[in-house]
């Protein structure tokens, strides 16, 4: 069976032997978070409580006047895609800007930021956001931002498939964004009866799969199909094969690996850090308004 699949995914030409199976599926289920806004979480969950670099997945959906307010990070980055309407975003620091659909913000928290994500407009706004730590030696830099506006994200299309990169590469094309922690973050849509064979960097990366929309097989043809709102998390390998077996309905679906950081981690709501002693002082810094924190109020 395994060389049928290996002859399959060779004749792709992306030249992997070795393909990365399903080894956990988690439905992410909705709860409420921020003020009156709702997610579907999936890495996080007491399921899937981390997935080394990766803290956090929401799905989220937010409608006027619900939304995330004043809210302080430290110690990781958070990459929030929209993929519907759009999300505002102000932070202490007097940076403000939206992004709407297809558009992402890289935004990597550092030391400290204290920020607001409200809906930019009425009805209903969703996208996902994802939460990568970050190593001890980079806890503590400054914080910065690398907005995607759709014209700033590569796209590539081949055999019914779009493939828009986020971070990373796939179909030749590179993406700008620049990761601390070296991560791709890739966001395909398979047409009915279209599979693809994608390679990832490195066969110690951590890689997962969250379905957007339709339902597909992932890893081998003959797996159970997972459709939205359910994470996959992939075991070891060399890249990540994908079907659409539908008739009549696309697959949408991201791709996120990276590079774990193999350090300990202690977590207290919006701070992530290594150690407890650094939670007490994130605590502090924040309250006393310094070490990063210094415009809080």
């Amino acid at each position: 069976f395994s060389s049928i699949i290996n002859t399959k995914i060779m004749s792709s030409g992306l030249g992997f032997r070795v393909p990365r199976l399903v080894v956990k599926r988690v439905l992410a289920k909705p709860q409420s978070e921020g003020q009156g806004a709702v997610v579907r979480r999936s890495i996080g969950r007491p399921e899937l409580k981390s997935l080394d670099p990766f803290l956090m997945l929401d799905e989220f959906s937010v409608s006027p006047p619900a939304g995330f307010p004043d809210h302080p990070h430290r110690g990781f980055e958070t990459v929030t895609y929209v993929l519907q309407g759009g999300i505002t975003h102000e932070d202490f620091a007097g940076h403000k800007g939206t992004i709407h659909a297809g558009e992402v913000q890289w935004m990597t928290a550092g030391r400290g930021i204290i920020h607001s994500e409200m809906p930019a407009g009425k009805g209903t706004n969703t996208g996902l956001q994802l939460w990568i730590n970050l190593s001890s030696n980079h806890k503590m830099i400054e914080p910065r931002y690398q907005d995607l506006r759709k014209a700033d994200i590569p796209k590539a299309e081949e055999g019914g498939v779009q493939v828009k990169v986020i971070a990373g590469e796939a179909m030749g094309i590179h993406s700008p964004v620049y990761t601390k922690t070296p991560a791709m973050y890739l966001d395909f849509t398979l047409k009915p009866n279209a599979e693809y064979h994608q390679r990832i960097p490195d066969s110690s990366w951590t890689a997962f799969v969250y379905v957007i929309e339709g339902r597909g097989a992932f890893g081998s043809p003959d797996s159970p199909p997972a459709e939205a709102h359910h994470i996959l998390v992939l075991g070891p390998g060399e890249g990540l094969s994908a079907w659409n077996r539908s008739e009549t309905q696309q697959l949408r679906f991201i791709l996120v690996a990276g590079q774990p950081l193999n350090e300990p981690v202690v977590q207290h709501g919006p701070f992530v850090m290594n150690t407890q002693v650094e939670i007490d002082r994130a605590f502090q810094d924040y309250y006393g308004r310094r070490n990063g924190f210094e415009m809080a109020k």
